[in-house]
């Protein structure tokens, strides 16, 4: 059942996501969440024994420093995070800006029904991001972006993944029908990717920025998608 009150933001979303993004949707939805509902969340996530060990040791990494990764060798993922950084016009620092915003929040009582493991996730998922980018393959277009929410949420059960397609799928339905095959294609590619793809959610790739990122693909099974493989085609 969805609280008629969050019901009301909901629509606003779905009309005009700019007004209200998704990450704030999230945080507002979880405050109506009926506890069973929010429980359920936290039992998936803590059936993955990654997820578990990174709650017991509260994995936050700091930003990375772009002037050291701009020297890295040619090959590696601190390399081509930097590039995907600098060459999207973002900020290493987006997951702290985040946690900042979350903590304002906190202080207000505003996630008050927010369960710690949540909390933690919702953070993570923001500061690996931009690495998983990197490792799928997925461009910064809106197709990349739609793709690699679905490959998330095949990897990690988590409502603010949910809440993307709940969004896009929406906006397609009711407002442009033309958006519904390229919107399908890339959330079917994601999805199925995400599904046979170990959980690359809780990798602390800070620790492996130095590595070569054909390696860490290889070592991790990381197998591109057929989207993903024609956007780094056009990205090379």
């Amino acid at each position: 059942m969805i609280d008629p009150e969050f019901g009301g933001r909901l629509l606003l979303a779905f009309n005009a996501p700019e007004k209200v993004p998704v990450h704030q949707l999230f945080n507002e939805w979880l405050s109506h969440a009926p506890t069973e509902v929010s429980a359920g969340y936290v039992d998936q996530l803590l059936a993955d024994e990654g997820f578990r060990e990174f709650i017991e040791i509260g994995w936050f990494a700091e930003p990375v420093d772009l002037s050291q990764l701009r020297e890295m060798a040619v090959g590696s993922l601190g390399l081509a995070y930097h590039d995907w950084i600098v060459g999207n016009g973002l900020t290493a620092s987006i997951a702290t800006d985040y946690r900042r915003f979350h903590e304002l929040l906190e202080g207000s009582g505003r996630l008050d029904g927010m369960p710690t493991e949540l909390r933690f996730a919702i953070l993570r998922g923001f500061q690996v991001h931009d690495f998983l980018h990197v490792l799928t393959g997925y461009d910064a277009s809106p197709r990349g972006e739609i793709a690699l929410q679905a490959f998330s949420l095949a990897q990690f059960p988590f409502p603010y993944f949910g809440m993307w397609m709940s969004v896009v799928t929406t906006q397609m339905t009711f407002h442009r029908p033309s958006m519904i095959v390229p919107t399908m294609d890339a959330i079917s590619d994601g999805w199925q990717y995400g599904r046979v793809t170990a959980n690359l959610m809780v990798e602390p790739w800070e620790t492996m920025l130095d590595q070569p990122l054909d390696e860490l693909r290889e070592r991790f099974a990381i197998v591109p998608s057929p989207v993903a493989v024609r956007m780094m085609a056009r990205a090379a």
